[in-house]
């Protein structure tokens, strides 16, 4: 009698929709930890010791410690576009997959960016929070002014598929729209965005408003702080979509404090989820819990996506969004 094929073992990190569980348990046994809350390391490590492969989020940061006794492991599937949690050369070195989830939440997060965009240049929160506290007694002529969005210049600070689906929503409000990224773009793609690539320093200097949707890799650790703040406009308005680590929050606490620029709007934080105090005590700030994808949909999405490229990596397939390609040209 023949004996049936032995499945492999993956271990989720974090709570997910139930719909992925059950596509999970048609193809492996599963290690589910059915929490909100990330794992300490030391349990994180012993979860991952005994796995073939991983479903985990931004929140569990995949290094040496947490995959030294993880001796089966061949594949980490990140539920996220970034991957800065994981330590894309220890796991090359040990021959583990890493895979993310890009694509599928584009276009929502670039609407969650262009909303931080209005609300802050308009002065939704603030003005929310004044009404909250009973204090509109009247209409004013120059009551709550904020600035304008439409035919304003946005700079984008990386200009990928979300930057590009940021730009599409900016000629439609009639903005001019320019770039730094670490490339120029084909010319093509720069026409049909209308977008015009000029240097940091420029970019700072000429928008309206700065929107940051660049990776967050260690050279762009600050990129912006009390300097590149100083050279922006007084009545300009910063946007962080991409990660908290990008942004002194200490230097854009003390220029809004002092107004050196308008207002900023944030979803991610160089602590999440505790947020600087400082930021918390300057009014013309938006601040948002890192929603940037946080529909259902794209949610969902982004939940099938990883588990595809779970599924790919054990049945030994190229997974659809894999990371560090060199493990499976080496392989």
């Amino acid at each position: 009698m023949s004996q049936s094929p032995t499945l492999p073992k993956v271990f989720v990190a974090r709570q997910i929709f139930p719909e992925g569980i059950e596509r999970l348990k048609t193809f492996a046994l599963v290690d589910y930890n059915d929490q909100q809350l990330p794992l300490a390391p030391a349990e994180l490590a012993l979860r991952l010791s005994d796995v073939d492969g991983a479903l985990v989020t931004g929140s569990e940061r995949i290094d040496l410690n947490a995959i030294e006794g993880a001796r089966r492991l061949k594949i980490v599937s990140n539920m996220i576009v970034g991957f800065n949690n994981l330590d894309i050369q220890v796991l090359t070195q040990r021959n583990i997959l890493a895979t993310n989830t890009p694509d599928v939440l584009t276009d929502t997060t670039a609407d969650m960016g262009f909303m931080l965009l209005m609300a802050a240049a308009r002065r939704l929160s603030e003005s929310e929070r004044w009404l909250r506290d009973g204090q509109w007694k009247n209409w004013s002529l120059g009551g709550r002014l904020g600035v304008d969005v439409h035919h304003s210049t946005i700079g984008i600070m990386g200009m990928g598929r979300i930057g590009q689906a940021i730009a599409k929503r900016a000629l439609a409000f009639g903005m001019d729209v320019i770039y730094y990224n670490r490339t120029r773009l084909p010319s093509d793609i720069e026409t049909s965005y209308q977008a015009t690539y000029v240097s940091k320093e420029e970019l700072l200097q000429r928008a309206d408003h700065v929107m940051l949707v660049m990776p967050y890799v260690p050279e762009n650790h600050h990129l912006i702080g009390a300097k590149e703040l100083a050279l922006m406009k007084p009545t300009a308005t910063l946007i962080n979509l991409a990660r908290g680590g990008i942004v002194d929050e200490n230097a854009l606490a003390q220029a809004l404090k002092e107004h050196v620029i308008f207002a900023a709007g944030l979803d991610v934080y160089e602590g999440e989820p505790d947020v600087n105090p400082r930021l918390l005590e300057v009014s013309n700030i938006v601040l948002a819990p890192h929603i940037g994808s946080a529909t259902k949909k794209t949610r969902l999405a982004m939940m099938h996506l990883a588990i595809d490229n779970l599924m790919a990596g054990l049945q030994e397939q190229r997974p659809p969004s894999l990371i560090n390609t060199e493990v499976w040209k080496r392989n």
